[in-house]
């Protein structure tokens, strides 16, 4: 199934190439998202169980919200990563830190089996999101919480410019259209003042 959506962001990364962010298609992207949430590498997106069915009905769900959003992540027309972001005063996260104006969550999820390693593939990716989500004057600071068990996440944010804060416990969400179990996570901070010095 084909995507109707239109790309919302386009950024030319100079040696590596252009990267577009278009909104996440429940019914036509199921199935991909499916394909990378499944495997072990991606275990700490806590989806590995899932199928496609409730795949599509997590995004569904995720597409009703106007506090959430996500996006499939392509680089030259290859769809390779998942973002998401969300209103950190709308989001579970809210009960574990005292949430600032303009803060906004964000996760992200490389594609598992992108093939052989390509030096600054993710740091490339990450400076198209970081272009699409502070180009927004009311974003003020972005929020990560990885999984306080992934080592290799929380290094990424790091490398990027995120501060570490606390570690926290998530609380488990149990909804009729959406359940979340309780997660050990590790927050992080990326103020825009920040991330632009990191791009100048």
């Amino acid at each position: 199934m084909t995507t109707t959506r239109q790309p919302v962001h386009h950024e030319t990364v100079e040696g590596f190439g252009t990267v577009t962010l278009t909104p996440v298609d429940p019914a036509a992207d199921a199935a991909l998202i499916h394909s990378w949430v499944s495997q072990e590498r991606a275990r700490f997106w806590g989806m590995n169980g899932a199928g496609v069915d409730l795949v599509r009905e997590i995004y569904e769900d995720v597409d009703r919200r106007t506090t959430h959003h996500a996006f499939i992540a392509a680089l030259d027309g290859e769809p390779v990563a998942l973002f998401q972001t969300y209103d950190c005063a709308e989001d579970r996260v809210s009960e574990c830190y005292e949430v600032q104006p303009g803060d906004v969550g964000v996760h992200l999820l490389i594609r598992p089996d992108g093939g052989a390693p390509r030096e600054g593939f993710t740091g490339s990716l990450l400076t198209g999101f970081l272009s699409y989500l502070f180009r927004d004057p009311a974003v003020r600071r972005l929020v990560a919480e990885p999984d306080a068990r992934n080592a290799k996440g929380i290094e990424r944010l790091v490398r990027t410019g995120f501060e570490l804060g606390p570690e926290v416990e998530l609380p488990e969400i149990d909804l009729p259209e959406i359940y979340l179990p309780a997660k050990p996570a590790r927050l992080a901070f990326l103020s825009a003042r920040t991330a632009r010095r990191g791009t100048a």
